[in-house]
């Protein structure tokens, strides 16, 4: 079975969000990181020369576990759907476990900055380095660094998971293919679901405080009617153009909007006060994760998503936390 091991994890307060997600330090040790195996349905047994692997995002260890089985180890750095990853701090013990992983898989884009320079600080030229961005051949200028909420993000992933650990474990290729085909399978519930949304809901027009599923939206054909200026100001944690925020303020309180999604895991006094003008204006509220949340496999966490957009849409019916 597969075991996954735990480290620890500090976050910071929530300033100068952008800038430590490029520098951070390794200076303050880290809390437990969530085991994933709940996700997987598996036990946290511990495997005899496994592979040892590292997802830096949670969702991206999610999808080795589910390919590597049996055959590989795997720690999440980023864990807590409680908290911002984009305040992510590194400590010692985070680098050495990077460090003496076999494959790690990363997303890029600027949104683990840190895991890049400790990477490139500790080369080894037998360390399979996966980098989402590079995978979908994004630019490093690419606005929005949430991939995982894109529908073609995780396929290429597990493709590129499968032959890592086959180069690495060339005796069990044909196990490491067949689990790709049964993770390709399982993401047809969500893509039925985005497809279905799209064409009886298509052109739905919603707000948003950042653009943590902006990628989802779209591709379930929403209309995304908040300024790209104060999606991008609230990532980054600098402050919004006052007309910008007139503007958001306007689409919720003229009803210009059918659904309002938020990052539950970043708040502050700004979202605070539009979440709070979406529920006095009756519009349904979504809340939405950066990391993947306890109980979820990445399939049915992209899919209850999914369902609490139609929810929201068809029903009225708000979602603030997915259980």
């Amino acid at each position: 079975m597969i075991h996954f091991n735990s480290q620890k994890a500090s976050l910071s307060s929530m300033a100068c969000r952008r800038m430590r997600r490029r520098a951070p330090d390794l200076r303050t040790a880290l809390p437990p990181l969530v085991v994933l195996c709940a996700g997987l349905g598996m036990a946290p047994i511990a495997a005899a020369a496994t592979i040892h692997a590292v997802g830096i995002e949670n969702q991206y260890a999610n999808v080795i576990g589910q390919i590597g089985g049996e055959y590989v180890t795997v720690t999440a750095i980023e864990s807590n759907p409680n908290t911002d990853p984009h305040t992510f701090e590194a400590s010692p013990a985070v680098a050495r476990e990077i460090a003496a992983a076999q494959i790690v898989v990363r997303n890029g884009v600027g949104y683990d900055g840190w895991a890049e320079k400790i990477l490139a600080a500790d080369h080894s030229a037998q360390r399979k380095v996966i980098v989402v961005q590079d995978l979908l051949h994004l630019p490093k200028s690419t606005q929005n660094p949430h991939l995982w909420y894109k529908p073609e993000t995780m396929p290429a992933v597990a493709k590129a998971v499968a032959q890592s650990l086959t180069e690495l474990d060339p005796a069990h290729a044909a196990y490491f293919t067949a689990n790709v085909r049964k993770f390709d399978a399982a993401l047809k519930p969500w893509y039925q679901a985005i497809a279905s949304f799209k064409a009886q809901f298509g052109g739905t027009p919603v707000a948003v405080t950042e653009p943590v599923a902006d990628y989802l939206l779209q591709a379930a054909g929403c209309d995304i009617k908040t300024p790209w200026k104060l999606q991008a100001a609230i990532m980054n944690g600098t402050d919004p153009a006052p007309q910008d925020v007139s503007i958001q303020d306007q689409l919720i309180k003229q009803h210009q909007v059918k659904v309002f999604l938020y990052n539950q895991q970043v708040t502050s006094a700004l979202t605070a006060s539009f979440l709070g003008k979406a529920k006095a204006a009756n519009i349904p509220v979504i809340g939405v994760y950066e990391s993947m949340p306890t109980g979820y496999s990445y399939q049915s966490w992209m899919l209850a998503e999914v369902n609490a957009l139609r929810n929201a849409v068809k029903h009225g019916t708000s979602t603030t936390v997915l259980k």
